[in-house]
């Protein structure tokens, strides 16, 4: 990080993955933040040509506002490890690991945190037969913002038919009946809880179009559930090896108290703009969303 007053920064947006669109709306809110806070920004959005483009830009550091495959699964930060440039939030090992869902769930249960099962099967095998019982839900290993998930209702009369698009290989997942909850981790301090109310599945487009979701916040559950989120998000996101912020998803069963409560996931880079999920909860703490970026900003490192 340099040690200039208003050091050059790069927001990094855009990339190759289905959260494109995504990450243009956190980078531009982002850039916007920054500026606001004194940082002369440059916006790049990523694509084939991107390590010319940071090579020309010359920054101080970057901030990465990409999200989904090569912009959160360690890819990026490769690179801007090659290239010497300090950059926000997790680095390539984290990275890598919480992209890949299974991988995470693993990670998961050597650290006693609560996960539901999971198996990770083909395509072909996943439309020829029930790999769990139903219900279930069938998702990429390594996509984010819920894109391509596909739920099997408990009446399925048979196994999902999935999209061409749908990859190769997939993770079913057992379906948790419940609340949406979600936590913030800044640091190493778990900020608060949200639950996230929609009417049906928590989808792409329950989660970025308007009037898809609405967020409680603080969550109104017991205080008990309220401190296991908090206990348990940061001890995935020091689990998995992450810094700056991350984000840590469950479903909460209330039905069984602490037992119905378990982790699906940890996003290591959350959505970005002022109204998302993780700025909200900085929000709460007292913290602006321009604040929330200059945090990150002076958290940016390479060797993450």
């Amino acid at each position: 990080m340099s040690s200039r007053a208003n050091p050059n920064v790069v927001v990094l947006m855009g990339g190759l993955s289905f959260e494109r669109e995504v990450s243009m709306s956190s980078g531009q809110a982002c850039a916007l933040a920054l500026r606001d806070e004194g940082y002369i920004v440059e916006e790049v959005v990523a694509g084939a040509d991107v390590s010319q483009r940071l090579i020309n830009a010359a920054p101080d550091m970057v901030f990465n506002a990409l999200h989904g495959r090569w912009g959160e699964d360690g890819c990026i930060q490769g690179l801007l490890e090659w290239l010497g440039l300090p950059y926000t939030h997790s680095g390539v090992l984290a990275s890598a690991l919480a992209m890949d869902k299974q991988k995470t769930k693993e990670i998961y249960a050597r650290a006693n945190l609560p996960i539901v099962e999971s198996k990770v099967a083909h395509r072909s095998e996943i439309m020829a037969r029930h790999i769990l019982p139903p219900p279930y839900v069938v998702k990429p290993v390594n996509e984010g913002s819920s894109c391509g998930i596909y739920f099997v209702h408990e009446s399925a009369n048979g196994p999902p038919t999935l999209d061409d698009q749908a990859p190769e290989y997939m993770m079913v997942e057992a379906y948790v009946r419940g609340r949406e909850l979600t936590t913030t981790v800044m640091g190493a301090e778990a900020l608060a809880v949200t639950e996230i109310v929609t009417e049906g599945w928590y989808d792409y487009d329950a989660k970025y179009r308007e009037g898809g979701s609405s967020h409680v916040i603080p969550a109104q559950v017991p205080g008990e559930i309220t401190e296991a989120c908090l206990d348990y998000a940061e001890r995935a996101h020091r689990a998995l090896g992450c810094r700056g912020v991350t984000r840590t998803d469950f479903r909460w069963d209330d039905r069984f108290g602490r037992e119905g409560l378990v982790l699906l996931e940890t996003n290591t880079q959350p959505g970005m703009t002022a109204t998302s999920l993780s700025p909200e909860q900085a929000a709460y703490k007292g913290l602006s969303f321009g604040a929330f970026c200059r945090w990150m900003v002076e958290d940016a490192s390479c060797l993450r």
